[in-house]
């Protein structure tokens, strides 16, 4: 069985202003403790399936993984080759703030095992930082970059956000070009997405966040796709530009609907055995989550065995947030014509109005329909 790992760990030194994410600054768990946990889970989970595992990804996300000690983290590296078959050539990728890193733990972190950073930098100006709620400041950011280079990171991604409040489009090319000078592997630039029950969502009820007009957000999306295709970076998909071969391997396997297994408080889980696919989330909550485990009993909540109905839908609106787009003959063969049928004709009215291109018999998105692409999927679900 062919599956992903994630590991989750839902703690952070501060809660940014825009997280919806299941993340806390609250410190129910020492480090140590929680990775304890990571492992019995581990254990429960391979106990559980039902053949061997191979996992040619590792993914630490947050929260903020760079919190734990680089020891630790080697400690949750071995337990995934060990359970799940992790290959020795397997991407291994830490979410890291660069206001928690030193050179020491990400020389560290490197003999653990991580061979890909992807660092939540999100602006270069220490204003728009402030502002967003981040720990770090463009100084750190900077600095971290540079520490991971020398610690033997060869493959470095970097978040970015645009759109934010106050941000002009001169920012935002500006940040772009620091970006590319600092020469990064990959680049996920995102548009900053105000979340109900955040504490933005507030501000933005209250009229007291003054975000950039549409015209605007689309300008510094087309900047985005613009500066960086032309510094050599592939858009492969939506929001992420990767150097040749330097995509991320762990992200695609969450767009094609391959199987993943989640660990640790609010991590979520997909395993497509059947060609359809059930999925599963952990108790968000660390203290319940805790006591699952303590108790020998894996800590699953909402499980879900899709409809046929459903994983058709699926593949068409996540498999065309790549660039690449999908080939409907292996749709085709996986699901059958039937069951395919009102998403082709769907796919076809949309090809009409030049929404999507077709070449023999894969869609993709047609260039100019990339900055509204959520228009286009809706027309699947």
């Amino acid at each position: 069985m062919r599956t992903a790992i994630y590991i989750h760990f839902p703690f952070c030194l501060k809660k940014c202003l825009y997280c919806d994410f299941d993340s806390s600054a609250r410190r129910e768990l020492a480090p140590p403790e929680y990775v304890a946990l990571l492992l019995k889970e581990m254990e429960l989970r391979q106990a559980q399936l039902a053949e061997p595992a191979g996992s040619a990804t590792l993914y630490f996300g947050g929260g903020t993984p760079s919190l734990m000690a680089p020891e630790l983290v080697g400690r949750l590296i071995d337990a995934a080759a060990a359970r799940f078959g992790l290959a020795s050539g397997a991407e291994v990728t830490l979410e890291a703030n660069p206001g928690t890193l030193s050179p020491e733990k990400l020389a560290g972190y490197r003999t653990a095992g991580v061979n890909r950073i992807s660092l939540g930098i999100q602006s270069f100006e220490d204003r728009l930082l402030s502002r967003l709620g981040r720990v770090h400041t463009a100084g750190e950011a900077i600095a971290a970059f540079e520490a991971a280079r020398r610690a033997g990171f060869d493959n470095i991604s970097i978040d970015l956000m645009h759109s934010l409040p106050e941000q002009s489009l001169r920012q935002w090319r500006e940040a772009l070009a620091r970006a590319i000078a600092l020469g990064a592997e990959h680049v996920s630039a995102y548009a900053l997405s105000v979340e109900e029950g955040t504490p933005f969502a507030a501000l933005l009820a209250a009229g007291k966040l003054p975000l950039p007009e549409e015209e605007e957000a689309a300008r510094m999306f087309e900047a985005t796709v613009q500066l960086l295709s032309e510094a050599g970076y592939r858009q492969y998909e939506i929001s992420n530009f990767a150097r040749p071969g330097r995509h991320s391997r762990h992200n695609g396997v969450y767009w094609r609907r391959q199987s993943y297994l989640g660990f640790g408080a609010g991590a979520h889980s997909f395993l497509n055995l059947d060609g359809l696919g059930r999925r599963w989330k952990n108790d968000v909550d660390p203290t319940r989550y805790a006591q699952a485990i303590r108790r020998g009993v894996l800590p699953e909540e909402e499980p879900e065995q899709l409809t046929l109905e459903q994983a058709v839908s699926e593949s068409f609106f996540l498999g065309l947030r790549l660039l690449d787009g999908l080939d409907l003959a292996r749709l085709e063969s996986r699901f059958g014509g039937q069951a395919l049928a009102p998403h082709v004709a769907e796919a076809a009215r949309l090809e009409a109005s030049g929404a999507l291109i077709r070449e023999g018999s894969s869609i993709r998105l047609a260039p100019g329909m990339v900055i509204v692409a959520n228009s286009v999927f809706s027309r699947f679900l």
